[in-house]
Order: structure tokens, then sequence, then C-alpha cells
């Protein structure tokens, strides 16, 4: 079941807590891509924490940022950018995430 959302569809309510959600005017192809970085960012702050390294914990959080940002769910709101701004920031993330 999806998360609750709020009338204006700006966020989603997980246990009581108020979360930013992303971007609606993103195309699926972008969502799918940044949602894959973003899982396995959070995969990697994870296997690094284990390991104990502080390097690659500060490298996979900066990720898990720039993947967030993508999505919309970090940086200036979604709702306040128009539609350039907006492809502008999905493409930015992705560039920094898939570096060719």
């Amino acid at each position: 079941m999806p998360p609750l959302r709020t009338p204006d569809g700006r966020w989603i309510v997980v246990d009581g807590r108020r979360w930013r959600a992303a971007d609606p005017e993103l195309p699926e192809q972008v969502r799918a891509r940044l949602l894959h970085h973003l899982g396995a960012a959070r995969s990697a702050v994870r296997t690094a924490q284990r390991a104990d390294d502080q390097a690659a914990v500060t490298a996979a959080r900066a990720r898990v940022g720039a993947a967030k940002r993508g999505l919309g769910e970090r940086g200036t709101p979604w709702w306040e950018q128009d539609s350039d701004a907006r492809s502008e920031r999905w493409t930015a993330a992705l560039a920094e995430l898939d570096p060719s």
C-alpha cells in the first residue's frame, strides 16, 4: 500500500512523520534510475559503517544526497521550481551519479 499523501501532494506521511514527496513530474525512467542509485548508496552507507570506513560513509552519504536531490526530496522544493529547473535538477543529479 502506498504511503498517505497530504491533500496538496507535496508530502507523504509515514508513521505520523511528514516527508517531502518525490517530484511527480519525474519521467518514470528517470525516477527508476534515481531510485536505483538511492538504494545502492544506502547499501553502501551500511557496508561502510560495518567496515568502520568513515571516508566511504561520507562518499556514500553524498550519493544518497545526490539521489534525493534528483528526486526532489531535498534542496529547493519542486513545487517552487518551474519545469525547466526541475528537469535541470534531475539531469544534474544523474550526471553526478552516472559519470560517463
